[in-house]
């Protein structure tokens, strides 16, 4: 059985308990937990291996990154 197969069926026993809202509220709200202290371990160790630093973050707060739209020249 592989890795993903062992967390689905952990997932499947965690969500059965799941009584109420609040219950899946605080299953939620641990679960953004999680991935957000990976996220942030994943960012401190691209910040001390010198990949990104004060600079890199003020050029992201400057990028555009929306899709452009196009627009047909010959619209009616």
């Amino acid at each position: 059985m592989s890795y993903s197969q062992i967390a689905q069926m952990e997932l499947m026993n965690a969500i059965n308990s799941i009584k109420s809202e609040s219950d899946l509220n605080e299953f939620k709200d641990m679960l953004a937990r999680y991935f957000a202290s990976k996220a942030q371990k994943a960012i401190d160790a691209l910040w001390n291996d010198g990949v990104i630093n004060n600079d890199t973050i003020e050029e992201w707060g400057e990028e555009h990154m929306r899709t452009p739209y196009r627009y047909e020249t010959n619209r009616p």
